[in-house]
Formats: structure tokens, sequence, C-alpha cells
């Protein structure tokens, strides 16, 4: 080490709950497939330490070449680029692994690391937010069993031409779609040609249209989440028509307050970019946590950002939010999917 130069934080021999072991397990081994000698990148912050440490030790135990960086070691928080020596990392990977905390404005910041991931296409895990409840429930998942209901469906809502999703607490929305746009899956088995969040256990694309009423009884997004968790006691209301917010209303006016500001960002920050219905059988509740929650079974929106790359959209947005509710029914044209947000469906063989 250079004179004057900062050692490097180790994510060896770090202390963790030992329950993470299969937690890390499913990611390393049936997610993300890590064969002997690939070359794997883990990204993380102090305050993750502990769960990336659990990845690590999955990576070394299965015989991955590991680079480890924690970003504290080459910058300040909340990070405005994404540090050189990280997007390097990137772009010699086979895996890799996005485990760390998001913090307020930092979404530029993550688009810039995946700039490279969709460039050079690693088998990605964005991992924003983990932490300890969601080690111990949503990454607990059998993901084989959440692939297979998400692939029955993805079939299904690739063909249909209207999406209909009610909830006890108000929502009624209708989606149209665009045959041009496509449909994804990320189950939470990642391959090189998506990326996936972690846990996975969702079917999404970017809506034609969507018009009604979404009741947002469970969470918001971004950083807005670890900032009022769950909010079923002082629900959002987003009226939405021609895919665009029309009107919101919260008894939590801060909530409602950053909330406008969040979705007026940018000429697009108000408009529908993703729809999406939730697959990961193994999330009961939700628990104000929105990696784990968007996946619960549901139906939930996002407003901003359309996924481009992935989906075919054209437009484009600097934000994304997404907005989570409780026990939908839905309907894919004239099948009915889902009833009090239990599959009425069987998983594809």
């Amino acid at each position: 080490m250079l004179v004057g130069e900062k050692k490097k934080t180790s994510l060896e021999n770090v202390t963790y709950d030992p329950l993470y072991k299969h937690a890390a397990e499913n990611a390393i081994g049936v997610c993300l497939r890590v064969q002997r000698g690939e070359r794997a990148t883990i990204i993380t912050d102090l305050e993750t330490l502990p769960i990336a440490a659990s990845l690590f030790d999955e990576l070394v135990r299965v015989g991955a070449t590991i680079n480890t960086f924690v970003v504290e070691d080459y910058s300040v928080r909340p990070l405005l680029h994404m540090p050189e020596e990280v997007l390097a990392g990137l772009e010699q990977s086979d895996v890799s692994i996005y485990c760390m905390q998001g913090q307020e404005n930092e979404l530029l910041t993550r688009k810039e690391m995946m700039a490279v991931v969709n460039r050079v296409k690693p088998r990605h895990a964005h991992m924003v937010n983990i932490n300890h409840e969601i080690m111990m429930e949503g990454m607990q998942a059998d993901f084989i069993a959440v692939d297979a209901i998400s692939r029955k469906v993805w079939e299904l809502a690739k063909e249909a031409k209207k999406i209909v999703a009610k909830s006890p607490a108000g929502t009624h929305i209708e989606a149209t779609f665009d045959p041009k746009l496509k449909w994804l899956k990320t189950s939470g088995i990642i391959s090189r040609e998506k990326w996936g969040n972690l846990p996975g256990g969702e079917v999404l694309t970017c809506p034609g249209n969507v018009e009604g009423v979404y009741v947002v009884d469970g969470v918001v997004g971004d950083y807005l989440c670890a900032e009022y968790g769950d909010i079923k006691s002082t629900p959002l209301t987003i009226h939405i028509s021609n895919s665009r917010i029309t009107k919101c209303e919260c008894e939590n006016k801060a909530l409602l307050e950053e909330f406008l500001a969040y979705t007026h960002t940018d000429e697009n920050s108000d408009r529908v970019g993703e729809f999406a219905i939730g697959t990961n059988i193994g999330v009961k509740d939700i628990r104000g946590l929105i990696l784990q929650d968007e996946k619960i079974p549901g139906c939930h929106i996002a407003f901003g950002y359309p996924y481009c790359e992935h989906t075919g959209a054209t437009w484009y947005s600097s934000t994304h939010i997404d907005v989570v509710g409780r026990a939908f029914d839905i309907w894919i044209d004239d099948l009915k999917i889902m009833e009090a947000g239990k599959f009425l469906i069987e998983p594809a063989l």
C-alpha cells in the first residue's frame, strides 16, 4: 500500500446472521448460477457489509474470482457519480451484485452503473436497500417456484390487450398495451439478457395507456420508502388519465408534497412507465421495504423511466418511483388470475 493510500474495507471475516447462508446460496447458486472461475463483482456500502459478506463467502465457496468495492472507500455519500474503479471492475465481470442502501439523489449514480451493466451484460443482481428482513423473507423464497408462476403470468400478459386491477382500498385501474413493447420476466433467475432485482418476482412492461385510480396502501418507492415505510394508515390516492397523474390525495401532507415534487421533476416524471404484476409467492405481506414489497403477488405501477433499453419504449425520464398496494384482484383480458392477492392460475410446467 502506498504512503497516504486509504486501506480498503474487506468483506472477509465479517460477522453476519447464520440464517443469511440460505439466502446467499439462493442468490449465488440459484439466481445467478455462478460457476467456478467466473469473475464476480460486489458493490456495497458500510451499512450493508454483513449481507455483502454472506454473498462474498458463498462466492468464495463456489470458486469465483471476486472483486469487491465498498463505496465509502472511494467517495462520500450521497454519491454524485459512481466511482471510476467500480465502473472499471464491472467492465471485466461475468457476474455483478449491487448490494447497498440507496440515498436521496443517487438514482442518477445507479444509472451510470446500469449503463455499463446494460452494455457489458454480466448477470447482474440489483439489491438496492437490501436489509435483514428481506434476507430473512423474500430471499428465502423458492425461486424455481417463483420462476414457474412468473413464466405463466408472462405467457398470458404478453398477449394481453387489457389488464384490470382492483383492491379493497379503492384501486381500479385499466391498462392497455402496445404490442411493440416487450413484457419482461424478472423472477429472480437472472440471465445476461436482463438483469434482475433480488429478491426477484415480477412481470412488467411499459403500458400503452393507464386509466383510473391507484390507492397506495402499501409503500412508495425510492428514498421515500425509507422515510415513510408502510403507509396503510395514511394511503396515497393517485388519479390517472392518459397514463398521467391528474390528482393526488393523502392525509400525510408531507408525503403528498414529497411525492408530488418527485413526480414533477421532469416532463415524464408523472407518466406511468411501468405496469407490473408481482410474483414472489414467498412474500406474504407489505413490510415497508420497496425492494421486497413490489414483488408481493399483486399489481404495482411506477411513474417515470420506462426501462427503454428492455421494453422498447421511446421516451425518457430521469426519475422512477414505484407505488405498491395490497390484496389485488387482477384480470388479464377476461381471465381472472388473482383474487385478494392469491393466484388463481397454475404455474407453468
